[in-house]
């Protein structure tokens, strides 16, 4: 396989998704392959390359995909529900497991914020999926870490029972899906050092009526090894749930960041930092090896009885 990275495209409930597929530089055979995706309105040219371009090198397959009505994908644009974004997840894995040279018993999940939810439910649903990773995950919606003025939330909840679309990040004073302290900057600054990103600051907020969505609840009896990437310092989802997720995982691994922050994770030394943890979780659980003479370099927290 050649390690330039192919624009491929596949099915889901009837649209079509987009997605990159990084072949690995290694041509061993049959090889195992990692679906990955973003959060909420993210999409695969905001810096998931950057990801997936060190697991194609570490001889690992990688398929990045755009959910339906996001980035290059069709269907209805900026439409947001978990329940579909999940639909696309497991269109994908399918997807991944029938392409030429795909080990299809050598498959992970990988997914950062809300998909990083996503990325454990999907591995939850699929008791072939071979590891996950969750990285700075949103595993509940009640797990934001900042507290919302009154008006904004009842601004919130008219924009939801008028089935209209609000922005997917904003100031704090702002109606918006994600409005914590910096985080408007931060993502912004994610989308400036993209792939020439389609990303659009607005989402429907329809689905935030619906029944809550929490992927946190797979943790406990999820039956794969789950890697999960935590900022200590994150001021869009509140550390300790995620915390706790992955130490009640029977395969649970945690590492944590200290200093940094939700969207630190995309560039600069964060980002070395969390990639060589994935990238050593991946060759223990996809290739069988241990990467002798590497050391983890996030913290990992000693669980508790």
């Amino acid at each position: 396989m050649s390690s330039k990275r192919e624009e491929l495209t596949f099915l889901s409930c009837g649209d079509t998704c987009a997605a990159w597929l990084y072949p690995p530089i290694a041509d061993e055979g049959a090889r195992p392959v990692i679906v990955m995706a973003h959060g909420l309105t993210g999409t695969r040219r905001d810096r998931l390359g950057a990801f997936a371009a060190r697991f194609s090198a570490a001889g690992i397959a990688a398929l990045v995909f755009d959910y339906r009505g996001f980035g290059d994908s069709t269907g209805e644009p900026d439409l947001y529900e978990p329940s579909r974004q999940l639909d696309d997840w497991r269109a994908a894995i399918a997807f991944a497991r029938s392409l030429p040279g795909i080990d299809a018993e050598r498959v992970a999940t990988l997914g950062s914020s809300s998909g990083g939810g996503h990325a454990l439910a999907a591995a939850a649903a699929d008791r072939k999926v071979a590891a996950a990773i969750s990285q700075v995950p949103m595993l509940d919606r009640e797990t934001q870490s900042y507290d919302r003025a009154q008006n904004v939330i009842e601004e919130m909840k008219a924009a939801a029972a008028e089935g209209r679309y609000l922005p997917a990040v904003g100031q704090p004073h702002e109606a918006a899906l994600i409005s914590a302290p910096g985080a408007e900057v931060g993502w912004r600054r994610v989308v400036a050092i993209g792939d020439e990103s389609r990303w659009r600051n607005r989402v429907s907020a329809a689905w935030l009526l619906g029944e809550p969505y929490r992927p946190i609840q797979h943790a406990a009896s999820l039956h794969c090894p789950w890697l999960v990437c935590i900022a200590a310092g994150d001021q869009v989802a509140k550390p300790g749930p995620a915390i706790d997720a992955a130490r009640r995982a029977p395969k649970g691994e945690l590492r944590l960041y200290p200093g940094i922050d939700h969207f630190d994770i995309y560039d600069g030394p964060a980002h070395e930092a969390v990639v060589a943890d994935e990238v050593e979780f991946l060759s223990r659980h996809l290739l069988g090896r241990n990467l002798c003479g590497t050391t983890k370099a996030g913290s990992e927290l000693p669980r508790t009885s």
